[in-house]
């Protein structure tokens, strides 16, 4: 009889967390485990990346009001009968006006949300919430599971959240599952009560599979452009840091550097970008590329690979871009020494433009550090699939 499991998530947009999920999924032993997904919107660049053998649990109709404008969510709840949903509709709406606090009052709101997924009927023998606050929420109070698995992808301490509104979930988890070891130790940190449940399992990367990914042929646009190719993957959010990106680069152009650097991903933090290039007068010099559902050719074809960000847990970007045998210049962040050497196997710089600048310069001058960087890499082995032996473990 195979292990059954369900994996719950929000939707399949890109991101860090949700390109996990799909390398995970992909690495599964499906002649021993048969596996549900359960997604709150089926919905993002990732859906048509799911294995053919993962069953997708049907979308819930009910929580799309809470992704709705108020007036139209009160409208159909009531044309549907549910006036109770649009009370809890409205209450949320208030909440978000009122708590200022994003990751705060996301949690605040499931009390809300929750009378809008459905309590999934089957027994599994595993549930596994696969991103902290809602997904985590939902296996808890809407799945019945022998075992439970919570999965936390940052450190803890800068995700902005109200630790004690997570203690009673923590409580009924039989693990809580991070991606790095400095991550485990924040969690072991925050929650020593639970300390003995915290696990540290690497997101899948595979090396193989992006290699082939990557031979395929990016399109840049540049007419024969010869500036250096600097390229950034992530969400366009704050904590990925491409505002002091775009401060580097102005430096960089000031100081004479004939560069482009190009940012694929998107988020709520376009417009603000926009803005700040267009200020800066880098429209031809900083471009934000958006989605690309296979963004491996970019980052082979670029010189150097930056990572400006705020906060990681474990970047998977960053892995990516050693696979590929990138020249590295990545911010000083809480978990950056679980992935870069600095001088060895990349630069690891202080989080402020100027520093940036400073590290992507000297890349940009020193072909023989580049190189070095480079060959580094090439000796290191890389690629993390036999880290899925431990996920059965805890099975």
């Amino acid at each position: 009889m195979k292990t059954s499991i369900l994996f719950v998530m929000n939707k399949l947009t890109v991101g860090g967390a949700e390109k996990a999920l799909i390398s995970l999924l992909e690495t599964i032993d499906y002649s021993k485990y048969d596996v549900d997904l359960f997604l709150f919107k089926h919905e993002g660049l990732f859906m048509n990346k799911l294995p053919p053998q993962v069953h997708l649990l049907p979308e819930p109709p009910l929580y799309a009001y809470f992704d709705m404008s108020i007036k139209k969510a009160i409208m159909g709840a009531l044309k549907k009968g549910k006036p109770l949903l649009a009370i809890f509709r409205v209450l949320v709406g208030y909440l978000f006006r009122t708590d200022k606090r994003p990751a705060v009052r996301e949690q605040r709101s499931w009390k809300y949300v929750s009378h809008a997924l459905p309590k999934l009927t089957k027994n599994y023998h595993v549930a596994i919430g696969y991103l902290e606050k809602n997904p985590i929420y939902y296996i808890i109070d809407k799945v019945n599971a022998a075992r439970k698995l919570g999965y936390v992808h940052n450190d803890y301490n800068k995700l902005g959240m109200d630790p004690e509104l997570d203690k009673k979930y923590f409580a009924k988890l039989n693990f809580i599952v991070t991606v790095s070891e400095e991550c485990g130790s924040v969690l072991k940190e925050r929650f020593p009560q639970y300390a003995d449940k915290v696990r540290v399992i690497q997101n899948i990367v595979s090396a193989e599979v992006i290699r082939r990914m990557a031979a395929e042929k990016a399109e840049w646009n540049e007419n024969g452009d010869t500036a250096f190719r600097i390229v950034s993957v992530g969400r366009l959010n704050e904590q990925k840091g491409f505002d002091l990106a775009v401060e580097a680069c102005k430096l960089l152009r000031d100081a004479g550097c004939d560069l482009k650097w190009y940012v694929i991903g998107e988020g709520e933090e376009r417009g603000k970008l926009e803005a700040l290039i267009k200020q800066k007068g880098l429209e031809n010099n900083f471009i934000l590329l958006g989605l690309r559902e296979n963004p491996y050719p970019y980052v082979k074809e670029a010189d150097i690979y930056v990572q400006p960000s705020r906060f990681e847990g474990k970047s998977i970007a960053i892995d990516e871009a050693k696979i590929l045998h990138k020249p590295i210049v990545v911010t000083d962040f809480s978990t950056v020494r679980d992935q870069i050497a600095s001088e060895r196997n990349g630069l690891i710089v202080k989080m402020n433009a100027q520093a940036i600048s400073e590290g992507v310069r000297r890349l940009l001058e020193d072909a023989g550090l580049r190189a070095a960087f480079a060959s580094r890499l090439a000796e290191e082995t890389l690629g993390t699939e036999s880290e899925i032996k431990k996920l059965y473990q805890l099975f």
